[in-house]
């Protein structure tokens, strides 16, 4: 059962390469946040968790105006939740 957070009802998108965690325990912490992990960025997409190497996926994320948080975001993020 996912916890209440911040992230609670989120759709969330991981692009580029995460250095502190794998991609796997980065959407597992998401979903135990409660927010819901999609590998693709549209306007419905509240966050966009961009590595080192992001690509096309930066890009629909500035076109949709969508929020960006770096990798040291994400776990600031995540650490308060």
């Amino acid at each position: 059962m996912a916890e209440s957070s911040e992230l609670t009802g989120k759709t969330v998108v991981f692009t580029g390469n995460l250095e502190k965690m794998t991609r796997s325990e980065a959407k597992a912490t998401a979903e135990r946040l409660g927010a819901r992990v999609s590998g693709s960025v549209s306007a419905k997409t509240d966050l966009v968790i961009a590595g080192p190497g992001a690509g096309s996926k930066l890009d629909d994320a500035k076109k949709h105006s969508v929020n960006v948080l770096s990798e040291e975001e994400w776990l600031a993020l995540i650490k308060q939740s």
